[in-house]
């Protein structure tokens, strides 16, 4: 019971931090008024809704297949967003490359699945402001699938507009975020676990060292975060473990599901994700 209850208390910790962030990105302080804090659940009920799934999709995979997995661990941070996310630890080696493709991809797939109605809500119920806005603010990048939508719904717009996300397009969009980190083919990220898993370990080396060189590029060029993400995946490792059994072949289902992978990461990357104009 002691061992859940970390799970449980880190939780809802995450869930203050978080609901503390929204209140302060809708404006309010949440020390000087604590009634505020109620301001900031739109934001935090959705990211967390986003993150849990994404994770509960890890965990009830290997759950499916046998394997030793931990509840999620929720990270809080005062930081813009109020966490640094979640992830579940395995305890067990995975006994082929079906069983490591499987519980790589059900987090991403688990959370692109909630992700994306609630960014087309959160869109519908956003503000377009043609006028400019101060000189001085924070500004989010653009991936594929937000610059579809963002058309889809609000049609051709003038080079003067700019779109105020509502706090759930916002948290939608971090879910995005967190979706195309995962899917990076580097480690044992799930991107790693896909791409171990369908081009097996020698092209899963190179494939990782190629994506390490293109974020440390991408850190000189567009956002200096990728340099840290770099960095911290240098020290998790760029190599994967090999399953105890590596030479079942993965089966054509399998096999279509890594094109949908690989075309989630495509929608959801973001080259530059954080600016400030």
């Amino acid at each position: 019971m002691r061992k859940v209850g970390i799970h449980y208390f880190l939780f809802f910790l995450t869930l203050l931090t978080t609901t503390a962030a929204g209140a302060f990105q809708a404006g309010y302080n949440p020390f000087t008024t604590p009634w505020s804090l109620i301001k900031g659940l739109p934001f935090s009920l959705t990211l967390m809704l986003i993150l849990l799934s994404h994770e509960l999709g890890h965990y009830f995979a290997s759950r499916y297949h046998r394997i030793t997995a931990t509840l999620p661990y929720f990270i809080p941070a005062p930081s813009l967003i109020g966490t640094f996310g979640a992830f579940i630890k395995i305890k067990d080696p995975m006994p082929n490359k079906r069983i490591l493709f499987d519980v790589g991809i059900a987090g991403p797939l688990s959370g692109i699945v909630l992700c994306l109605p609630i960014l087309i809500y959160g869109l519908m119920h956003s503000k377009v402001i043609i006028t400019p806005l101060p000189s001085h603010g924070l500004v989010l990048g653009e991936n594929l699938l937000l610059k579809i939508l963002t058309y889809l719904i609000w049609g051709s717009l003038p080079p003067n507009a700019n779109i105020i996300l509502h706090p759930m397009a916002f948290a939608a969009w971090i879910g995005l975020f967190v979706t195309a980190l995962n899917l990076i083919p580097v480690g044992q990220l799930d991107g790693g676990h896909v791409s171990y898993a369908v081009l097996g370990e020698y092209v899963h080396v190179c494939l990782s060292r190629t994506a390490l060189i293109l974020l440390l590029s991408l850190g000189f060029f567009t956002w200096e975060g990728w340099l840290i993400w770099a960095i911290l995946l240098i020290f998790l490792g760029l190599n994967h473990p090999p399953p105890l059994d590596p030479t079942l072949p993965l089966d054509f289902k399998r096999k279509c599901l890594s094109i949908v992978a690989l075309g989630i990461f495509i929608l959801t990357f973001t080259p530059a994700p954080f600016g400030m104009r």
